[in-house]
């Protein structure tokens, strides 16, 4: 079992800059694949980004190609979101989350963070 943090969002303006932190508790950090996921007051939750145990493949959203990168340090027992070019349609709750496999998809996964709020200014 792993118990997922994040930390590292806040308000920003348009076109700025955020970098989000999961860490991750326990030593098997390196045995799960993680996800970032958002979720947009009234809409559906979707898939950021994910990366896998080793961070060697990763996948994005269309929405946030180019902008967006994940990674991790799995001897900080972390994985990182850097978001660059934010956009108002960026604001939303920010989760991370971690399954056994990598999968490019939307799930499912099996740990969740807590969340931390993202907001673009325009």
């Amino acid at each position: 079992q792993v118990q997922l943090v994040e930390s590292g969002g806040g308000l920003v303006q348009s076109g700025g800059s955020l970098r989000l932190s999961c860490a991750a508790s326990g030593r098997t950090f390196i045995t799960y694949a993680m996800g970032w996921f958002r979720q947009a007051p009234g809409k559906e939750r979707e898939i950021v980004a994910a990366i896998s145990r080793s961070g060697s493949s990763t996948s994005y959203a269309d929405s946030v190609k180019g902008r967006f990168t994940i990674s991790r340090d799995n001897a900080k027992n972390t994985v990182y979101l850097q978001m660059n070019s934010l956009k108002p349609e960026d604001t939303a709750v920010y989760y991370c989350a971690a399954r056994d496999r990598f999968i490019a998809g939307p799930g499912p996964y099996d740990y969740w963070g807590q969340g931390t709020q993202v907001t673009v200014s325009s």
